[in-house]
């Protein structure tokens, strides 16, 4: 592909390209609450609520595990961009082998220590023994998924570092149409309950993995060239395990943030706490408009970077964080109107939807506050400089923890929201303190 098609020149093109990278992330994210929607409804239509509570459960053990290993996107993503900028296809083709090997061999770990994963998973979970019985029969057969999970990461980061979004669209409407459809068959076909929940999931994973290991099915034909020593090669997995290390240990202190959060929540009282996760899961939602565009500037940045050109970078940088910020303000716009009908949808205690009207002003500031976090990752993530992601997420995280003893102090809940918001503030401060070095760089 020539130059022109993989880094647009006028500013014109630069608009539509960032527009085109982000809305199909934004769609396939979309499609991402239709899974757990129907989920929950094909189990509420069992004979015992326990069913409910059990893929509850296991679907939270390997959202927040498998979150843990999304480092594996990023990181390929950030390679990948880069070798695709220098027009290198053979080193886009080798940062997949790379990956992919590093996915297939922690998601056989993930097997082999399925067992001491579960009894930490399952210890610190207070629910009746019949429902847990239930929980850890879900856990048992979707742990098997987690090795196509892992690839799937790699597929994605590929796709997405390369600039084929809509493939990437494709490849999640695939998932979880897959999913979706398994789900049905197997607990209203079948008459299976969490079994066939969780056999969905996970048979889903490897269709999903088939599907995208065809799409990429260019980059495999480079096989024929590329022996094992050219994959092993040590400079290229230093430099890879470097990278990911960084951003596994970026992922884990940005759990911990929240974890905090939901920690000092619980002081509050039981009311607070189901308030404080209601609006808590609308703030997530926010990575459902705001990860398209920062996902655009990961391949549009990256490709710059690969090829060394200064002002193309600035340029990627400069436009992508324009249209989030627009999507960041339409998202404030969207919570201040329509606030109370968000919560409504969450939940239907009138007692837990007035605390949580009570605070949701905090959720109408978030989008301006955290569009900048969003964006920095992903220009960093583009720039393959995940010690800086590293680093300014722990510095945050120790400002975070105290504003959040201060402020509580005085403010109670709100005070815990404000220092939630200093921390998102630093994410964004800290990364653009040192924008000028990776500039510099170029």
């Amino acid at each position: 592909m020539a130059e022109q098609e993989r880094l647009p020149t006028t500013k014109k093109e630069w608009h539509q390209r960032v527009l085109f990278l982000a809305w199909p992330i934004i769609l396939s994210n979309l499609s991402i609450p239709l899974v757990g929607a129907v989920d929950t409804a094909v189990v509420g239509q069992l004979s015992h609520p326990r069913f409910m509570a059990a893929v509850a459960i296991g679907a939270i053990i390997f959202s927040s595990t498998f979150w843990i290993f999304g480092f594996l996107r990023m990181g390929t993503t950030g390679f990948v961009s880069q070798a695709y900028g220098r027009d290198d296809d053979r080193q886009v083709s080798l940062a997949f082998f790379r990956a992919g090997l590093i996915a297939l061999v922690l998601g056989g770990l993930f097997i082999l220590l399925q067992k001491p994963i579960a009894w930490l998973a399952f210890h610190f979970i207070g629910a009746e023994p019949d429902v847990l019985l239930l929980a850890e029969e879900y856990y048992a057969i979707r742990v098997w998924s987690a090795p196509a999970t892992f690839l799937n990461y790699c597929i994605l980061g590929v796709l997405i570092g390369m600039q084929r979004m809509r493939l990437v669209l494709l490849t999640q409407l695939v998932l979880n149409g897959c999913n979706i459809a398994l789900d049905i068959a197997f607990v209203n076909g079948l008459g299976m309950d969490v079994d066939g929940v969780a056999l969905s999931s996970l048979l889903s994973e490897y269709i999903a993995v088939l599907f995208g290991l065809w799409l990429l099915r260019k980059q495999l034909f480079y096989l024929r060239e590329i022996v094992l020593s050219d994959i092993v090669q040590l400079d290229a997995l230093k430099a890879l395990f470097v990278v990911n290390g960084n951003l596994f240990l970026r992922t884990l202190l940005l759990m911990s943030a929240f974890y905090f959060f939901t920690a000092q929540g619980a002081r509050f009282g039981t009311v607070v706490l189901a308030a404080n996760a209601v609006l808590i899961n609308m703030l997530h939602f926010l990575a459902y408009g705001l990860d398209g565009f920062a996902q655009a500037a990961e391949a549009l940045v990256g490709g710059a970077y690969g090829k060394k050109q200064r002002q193309t970078f600035h340029t990627a940088v400069k436009v992508s964080s324009l249209w989030a910020f627009i999507m960041a303000v339409l998202i404030a716009l969207l919570y201040a109107a329509f606030g109370e009908n968000f919560i409504r949808t969450l939940t239907s205690i009138e007692e837990v939807i007035n605390i949580a009207n009570e605070y949701r002003y905090w959720l109408v500031l978030a989008p301006i506050v955290a569009v900048w976090s969003y964006q920095f990752d992903g220009i960093y993530i583009g720039a393959t400089q995940t010690k800086v992601m590293r680093d300014t997420m722990a510095i945050s995280l120790i400002i975070y923890i105290i504003s959040a003893y201060v402020l509580m102090h005085y403010f109670d809940n709100h005070g815990l929201w404000a220092a939630l918001m200093i921390f998102l503030l630093m994410r964004g401060i800290t990364m653009a303190m040192h924008y000028p070095r990776l500039l510099n760089r170029l």
